[in-house]
């Protein structure tokens, strides 16, 4: 049977990776140890970045997996409530929901602690369960690197992939070195989901993975040498690059005071996938993206923060949303 979202029309977009409970401190400056109180929020890149589109109007769906326990009937409820399909959410039993921990250290330290051992239940994606038809009807399918970090979900992201044959599958390059047994198998199984990838977007770090530079315009170059049609590489204060065959453009960021940056490149892949999918011309995207994800950067949680497009309009108006002059360069 063909999962869909209401309406039986295809997703614009399903995203394959992990998904869990955020509970982030509501006070500033201080390690976990002397936090008092969290806040609790969806988290986890899949679902942010389905929840970013479904605020940009894209049908949305997350393929990954919960716990049945009530943290995991929280995810469901949550991503309903946004806009998201659930219905490629898998219950695994007898593993628990995943929840993260971060501490803020603004402007630019975030650390971050996950809680998913011995196994989150977005790492057993088993084949048999995929709903191969939703995810060959999709106009992208949107894959993340963590998810190649561990059998069977990466055997379940492959059989994913063989069912697109050739359509849109944009790769978040989603460098997470803590989720994998021995990190040097992961250059090699970057470059075989590459090969099935027509966009792929990463930071610095996540570039060096995939492709062994850190050098952005070198970095972008051998991405699309190795098959991909689209290129972006976000340098954080440098802004973003992106490039085609046929065209490269540097975009600065918007300056921000930053109150949780873990969420931003997030919010930059569902506004990414909303302008792309509008067939708005990349140096466009690119600028409406950096805006998605300076709004969150701004912001305590990632799912629950990410920003509709009047919001992102206005800081490309240079307001925010209250009528306030904003910096942007």
């Amino acid at each position: 049977m063909t999962t869909g979202p209401p309406g039986g029309r295809a997703h614009d977009v399903i995203t394959l990776g992990r998904i869990g409970v955020d509970l982030y401190p509501e006070q500033s400056g201080v390690g976990l140890a002397d936090v008092r109180s969290f806040a609790k929020s969806l988290g986890g890149t899949a679902g942010n970045v389905a929840v970013a589109g479904a605020r940009l109007g894209l049908r949305t769906a997350v393929l990954t997996g919960v716990g049945d326990d009530p943290f995991g009937g929280y995810v469901r409820t949550a991503l309903r409530g946004f806009g998201v399909d659930d219905s490629l959410v898998s219950t695994v039993p007898g593993v628990q929901t995943p929840v993260t921990f971060c501490e803020l250290f603004p402007p630019d330290d975030f650390p971050i602690y996950f809680y998913r051992r011995p196994v989150a239940p977005d790492q057993c994606l088993t084949p048999d369960r995929l709903d191969r038809d939703a995810v060959r009807s999709a106009r992208v399918l949107w894959i993340t690197g963590s998810a190649l970090a561990v059998e069977p979900t990466r055997s379940t992201l492959f059989a994913a992939l063989e069912e697109r044959a050739g359509a849109e599958v944009w790769f978040d390059l989603d460098w997470r070195p803590g989720f994998w047994a021995d990190p040097a198998r992961a250059p090699a199984l970057y470059a075989r989901a590459l090969s099935h990838a027509t966009l792929a977007v990463g930071n610095i770090a996540e570039a060096e993975i995939a492709v062994g530079s850190r050098d952005p315009r070198e970095a972008a170059r051998l991405l699309l040498r190795r098959g991909v049609r689209t290129a972006v590489v976000k340098q954080g204060p440098a802004g973003v690059l992106g490039s085609t065959a046929r065209e490269t453009h540097h975009v600065p960021p918007v300056p921000v005071e930053a109150v949780n940056g873990l969420g931003a490149g997030d919010a930059f892949g569902g506004a990414l996938c909303a302008g792309l999918l509008a067939g708005d011309p990349l140096p466009e995207v690119l600028r409406a993206a950096n805006a998605a994800g300076a709004l969150v950067a701004s912001r305590l949680a990632c799912a629950d923060a990410m920003p509709t497009r009047a919001e992102i309009d206005a800081v490309l108006r240079g307001t925010d949303v209250r009528g306030r002059g904003v910096e942007t360069v």
